[in-house]
């Protein structure tokens, strides 16, 4: 190695299986001080022994807290290496939501295994947390929350969460519930360590806390709990029964999720189970062959477009050197618009009641962005086509951008309103609209303005 070289430093796989291959054996010295996300993406990597061997060197929250970091091929393939006693030590341990997520990826007979490893009450909890349809706010809650009676004192109170903490999710926020278990009013730990030792629960509680049904659309909460900026975000049935928390972690996968469901659905792509690496082959193809098959009967429009305006194109053959340029600008202005909505509608900034101040306003820039691009367009053609053409293709940018941009911020609201994703209309949908479309205006005004 040269003066100059550096030696990249080991990975932390790498470093696990070295300190597997001495002779002790022992890889507890390259677990230490990392972070359990970073241990599970480590055991990833490793073959199942010595992934094995390195979450056997932890203690039993830690393998808990590792294993819920895992994606579920790398749970189940370290699952089935564990004997009966660990894998109920460490699904035991796991939070009460991540067991939840664990059941719902396995199949059938691994349910019934992870079932028969759980006391009857940890059972009859992850069947009731695995019973909300997916995409509810009910299927990504835990119900591992800290709860506080209103008639105690402050230091009863702070008691009862010291009890409550090692089996809670978060004890910087609890719920404050009657004997019906309805929901009185939420209490922050920063609150309950001010107030005076004989201040009560119920007054110093908010009583009017901000929470969301179980039966909600789980974007709900990521919205509530971002708007609001909570911790914790309380949740209830229709009742106004406590049922359990949504956390601000849980808020953040909530949002990554959705936004690669959106980015997936924006390309024309369905939604995939796992990352592309670990998907088979035949379902990557499945996702994505039926928007491409679907948009090619749509694009031959634009060759039946083409088809009927052959005189025009014989007698000004210098019009198609422009096509190219028309099209890709209405397609782009269409997904620029499409994009901006389609993010606008996710985020609530928009409603459908907004679309016609939204489509005011996109025609003031729709007709901004044409005419400055019919600008662009006509210099750069000034030794390719005479000013009779060049009228025509000024005209026609102006036109085509502007429609579509509308067809961009058009076709969101449709979708919404069919109960449809709007993201499905930021990619190549609108594009190959806005392609048709370009190839009428174009030739439509050709036909009009020229004379053949």
């Amino acid at each position: 190695m040269s003066e100059t070289e550096v030696e990249a430093p080991a990975s932390p796989a790498e470093e696990i299986a070295a300190a597997l291959a001495q002779p002790d054996g022992d890889p507890r010295a390259a677990l230490a001080g990392r972070q359990a996300a970073d241990i599970a993406t480590a055991l990833e990597a490793l073959p199942t022994a010595d992934a094995l061997a390195a979450l056997r060197a932890l203690d039993t929250a830690r393998q808990a807290n590792v294993f819920g970091y895992l994606k579920r091929k790398a749970q189940a393939r370290l699952g089935a290496a564990l004997d009966r006693g660990e894998r109920a030590a460490i699904v035991g341990a796991m939070s009460h939501d991540e067991r939840a997520d664990l059941y719902r990826a396995l199949n059938e007979k691994g349910q019934e295994a992870l079932l028969g490893v759980l006391a009857r009450a940890e059972r009859e909890d992850l069947r009731r947390l695995a019973a909300w349809p997916e995409g509810t706010v009910g299927s990504i809650m835990t119900s591992d929350y800290a709860f506080l009676w209103p008639n105690m004192t402050a230091p009863e109170a702070l008691e009862a969460l010291r009890r409550q903490a090692v089996d809670s999710e978060t004890v910087y926020t609890a719920l404050v519930a009657d004997g019906d278990y309805r929901l009185l009013g939420v209490l922050s730990l920063r609150d309950l360590l001010l107030a005076g030792d004989k201040a009560r629960v119920e007054a110093i509680m908010d009583r009017d806390p901000v929470t969301v049904r179980a039966d909600a659309d789980r974007e709900d909460a990521a919205q509530i709990i971002g708007r609001y900026d909570l911790l914790v975000l309380p949740v209830v049935d229709a009742e106004g029964r406590m049922v359990g928390i949504v956390t601000q972690d849980d808020a953040f996968d909530i949002v990554e999720e959705e936004a690669t469901e959106d980015a997936l659905r924006g390309a024309s792509v369905g939604a995939l189970d796992a990352d592309v690496l670990d998907t088979p082959l035949a379902i990557l193809y499945r996702a994505r062959v039926g928007w491409l098959v679907l948009l090619v009967f749509g694009s031959m429009f634009s060759g039946a477009g083409l088809a009927a305006f052959e005189g025009t194109i014989a007698a000004h053959m210098s019009l198609l050197f422009f096509l190219p340029l028309l099209i890709g600008s209405g397609g782009n202005a269409g997904a620029q618009s499409a994009t901006l909505t389609v993010r606008a509608l996710a985020t609530g900034d928009v409603r459908p009641a907004d679309y016609g101040r939204m489509m005011v306003r996109e025609v003031a820039v729709a007709v901004g962005l044409g005419l400055t691009m019919a600008f662009a367009i006509a210099i750069a053609g000034l030794l390719r086509a005479d000013a009779p053409v060049l009228t025509v293709v000024a005209l026609s940018m102006t036109l085509i951008v502007l429609i579509g941009s509308l067809l961009g911020l058009t076709l969101p609201f449709l979708l919404q309103r069919a109960g449809l994703d709007p993201a499905t209309a930021s990619g190549p949908l609108v594009t190959s609209l806005c392609d048709v479309t370009g190839v009428l205006i174009y030739f439509g005004i050709a036909t009009l303005l020229l004379p053949v």
